[in-house]
């Protein structure tokens, strides 16, 4: 049986400078996430689109929700499989490829996980996992590109 789950959000655009966007300088590209009880997340674009670099830009967003997305499913095999994870971290890098009319779009992310388990002897399962957990994956399973992976388990 198949399940939906629905989720709502808030896009807030804060940029408004007075003039809206009556030429290309003349707006700020900086908007507000709201979400029913939790903490208001600062967005705006890339700084190479006029950006402020000190918010978070969609692409980062983005890359954020695959990385988070592995980990949890990543952390629920090794538990169903007795894999004591103690520490988890992921450096994650997205290549985005920007067209000529200036569009573009994601065509690589490498998860680089770096995990820390209690028995040595489950090492070559909790690699084989990350497999798994992109499989599992929702965010992973939304992209139409590769999501490649270089884990390290110590």
């Amino acid at each position: 049986m198949s399940k939906t789950h629905n989720y709502n959000s808030k896009l807030v655009w804060t940029g408004n400078l007075g003039n809206g966007t009556s030429d290309y300088q003349s707006y700020d590209r900086s908007f507000d996430l709201h979400s029913d009880g939790k903490p208001v997340i600062a967005g705006t674009s890339d700084p190479a689109f006029r950006g402020d670099p000190s918010k978070y830009n969609p692409e980062e967003l983005f890359l954020f929700s695959i990385s988070s997305c592995h980990m949890l499913w990543y952390l629920h095999l090794c538990s169903v499989h007795d894999i004591v994870v103690t520490d988890y971290n992921d450096e994650a890098i997205g290549t985005m490829a920007e067209e000529n009319d200036g569009s573009g779009k994601f065509i690589e992310v490498v998860l680089r996980p770096s995990v820390r388990i209690t028995d040595s002897s489950k090492k070559e399962l909790a690699l084989q996992l990350h497999h798994k957990a992109n499989q599992m994956c929702f965010i992973a399973n939304s992209c139409n590109f590769e999501i490649k992976h270089e884990a390290r388990i110590h």
